[in-house]
């Protein structure tokens, strides 16, 4: 397996094997934007998001000293008292519970916190209620979004140095922002709740969606440097600047996979262990976003980033230029076709 691995890994960076990320551009691109129409258009279709109580605003019981701290038991609980909404009920801490609600009025309250009481046989000290009001929330995701701009900003002028063209991180910040549009459109899809450790997620996976770009275009500038002014080796001169950057991205595709797979592992581990078995809130929340961001956000880089940074550069006189000499070097060298008949 692992030979057949290394064999794999050989094969793309020498060329041999070949993928067309760049070649079918057009259709990655086609299929990147529909994506983004259909992840926009989702929370619309549905009303929103489903906005967890720090974003609307509700009643939460907190049960503690629980010996038995089943979920279902304090659902059910929800479910017999009447007039109650829908509740998200969660361990947060060995032996404590948490039960979350809309808005409750006082005699709702009360009839709330005896049928918790009753359902996990604890005393009346050991049952609270408070009234978590949007604000927090409202305040997360203002800061998110200045955090985002602010990213976004620095991002942009720190690549364009690097890597000393603005359209390496134009791309890099358009499958970033496509990471974080589809992650979005998948949570409103799948009706995940969305709460402040969730955006704190979504925030993290940009700095890994911006981290495997660079990972590429550092391959692609290697590529393609000298390309277009002569000074490349001859064995590089012999492809186009589009297919010098297709083998960038094939040579660093057994690298990308690897990253991701070395963060969704621990990833994964917390959202099974931390949120199925532990019953943590936080832990799902937070493991969610970034499960789903960390995939999304390499198939962004493969997708999305190399392809267009290879059709904003076909737009430069210089790279069709090297285009036509190589594609006429090679109608040259090509062998010529024998017209004599062939003998049986």
């Amino acid at each position: 397996m692992s030979n057949r691995l290394a064999r794999f890994g050989n094969d793309l960076h020498s060329g041999r094997t070949s993928y067309p990320f760049v070649q079918k551009r057009g259709l990655w691109l086609a299929v990147s934007l529909a994506l983004i129409v259909v992840s926009i258009l989702i929370p619309v279709v549905k009303g929103g998001f489903n906005l967890g109580i720090d974003f609307t605003g509700g009643s939460e019981f907190t049960v503690s000293g629980v010996e038995n701290p089943d979920v279902s038991v304090g659902e059910r609980a929800v479910a017999d008292t009447a007039g109650t909404q829908e509740a998200t009920v969660t361990n947060i801490a060995p032996g404590t519970v948490r039960v979350q609600t809309q808005q409750l009025d006082d005699d709702q309250t009360l009839a709330l916190k005896h049928e918790l009481q009753d359902a996990y046989g604890v005393g009346e000290d050991q049952v609270t209620s408070t009234f978590v009001g949007p604000t927090w929330g409202q305040g997360v995701t203002q800061q998110a979004l200045w955090g985002l701009l602010v990213f976004v900003a620095l991002a942009l002028a720190l690549m364009a140095l690097y890597f000393r063209t603005w359209k390496m991180s134009v791309s890099a910040i358009a499958a970033m922002l496509t990471t974080i549009v589809i992650t979005a459109g998948i949570y409103a899809l799948v009706d995940f709740e969305v709460t402040p450790s969730a955006i704190i997620g979504f925030l993290t996976v940009l700095s890994y969606s911006l981290y495997d770009s660079v990972v590429v275009f550092d391959k692609v500038r290697e590529n393609t440097s000298g390309l277009l002014d002569g000074t490349a080796p001859g064995e590089r001169r012999k492809r186009t600047y589009a297919e010098q950057v297709n083998l960038a991205v094939n040579q660093t595709l057994v690298r990308s996979i690897n990253t991701s797979v070395v963060g969704i592992l621990p990833v994964g581990s917390i959202l099974f262990i931390g949120a199925y078995l532990l019953g943590a809130g936080t832990l799902k929340d937070l493991s969610l976003s970034l499960f789903v961001g960390i995939i999304v956000g390499t198939l962004a880089t493969l997708f999305v980033a190399a392809p267009l940074y290879s059709w904003l550069r076909d737009r430069e006189p210089a790279v069709r230029q090297q285009s036509r000499e190589v594609l006429e070097q090679r109608t040259t060298d090509a062998p010529p076709v024998s017209s004599d008949p062939v003998s049986a």
